[in-house]
């Protein structure tokens, strides 16, 4: 990060990396129900997708696998932080019904505003998890960092130290601090990349791809009955 001196400061988190991403042109969304990847045959782009955090702004960045300043699409996330949603419903990524593993993403051009949308397929399950997991990461910090904020803002008229009870040690008087021995305990993780669930639970499994040269592996007919019929 560099920062200057009459420039904002942009604290970019990366929480998840997946190198894979497989990118299709949608076809006319069915009049009913919801999106099928088993009907998606156009195929666009295939590179990496990343989920990242810059300041308050959550966005799903597909970049060019070997060079990631080259950057496909942009489908910024719209977190629903109201306490009467549970999930993150109509953020900007919904899910197929006949698949896990497949996605539909709304990506907005910076320049002019316009949106479209596109399908995003992933080869493994393990990466689909992960990027739900990562989205719902993002949610729920969105969400305790907007009550916590609401918090200080009716705590101002009781600022620390206003009460009337004296917290002062006497004089002579002491503390007796008594600290368990665990051996189990851990302070710090040693990653200082954060990321959440989803980049932990990535950086702590050998990950295993029968894929070949990386090309798209379908869905098993257990996930995608229609694709076999």
């Amino acid at each position: 990060m560099t920062t200057m001196s009459n420039e904002e400061i942009i604290i970019e988190r990366l929480r998840l990396k997946i190198p894979n991403a497989h990118i299709f042109k949608l076809p006319p969304k069915p009049s009913a129900g919801g999106w099928r990847g088993a009907e998606w045959h156009d195929k666009l782009w295939q590179g990496t997708l990343k989920v990242v955090e810059r300041n308050d702004q959550t966005a799903v960045l597909l970049v060019d696998a070997h060079n990631e300043s080259s950057i496909f699409a942009v489908c910024p996330i719209t977190h629903q932080l109201d306490e009467g949603h549970s999930t993150n419903g109509g953020n900007g990524v919904d899910r197929c019904i006949d698949s896990s593993r497949y996605f539909v993403l709304r990506i907005q051009n910076a320049q002019n505003g316009r949106r479209m949308y596109i399908g995003l397929a992933f080869n493994e399950r393990n990466d689909a998890f992960d990027f739900n997991t990562a989205l719902e990461d993002s949610r729920r910090e969105k969400m305790a960092e907007k009550k916590a904020a609401a918090l200080g803002r009716n705590n101002t008229n009781t600022p620390f130290g206003s009460s009337s009870v004296d917290y002062k040690m006497k004089e002579g008087e002491k503390i007796k601090v008594s600290i368990g021995n665990n051996n189990n305990t851990t302070i710090g993780s040693g990653n200082s990349g954060g990321g959440g669930a989803a980049a932990r639970r990535r950086s702590g499994k050998t990950r295993s791809s029968n894929t070949g040269s990386g090309g798209f592996l379908k869905p098993s007919s257990k996930d995608t009955p229609s694709r076999l019929a």
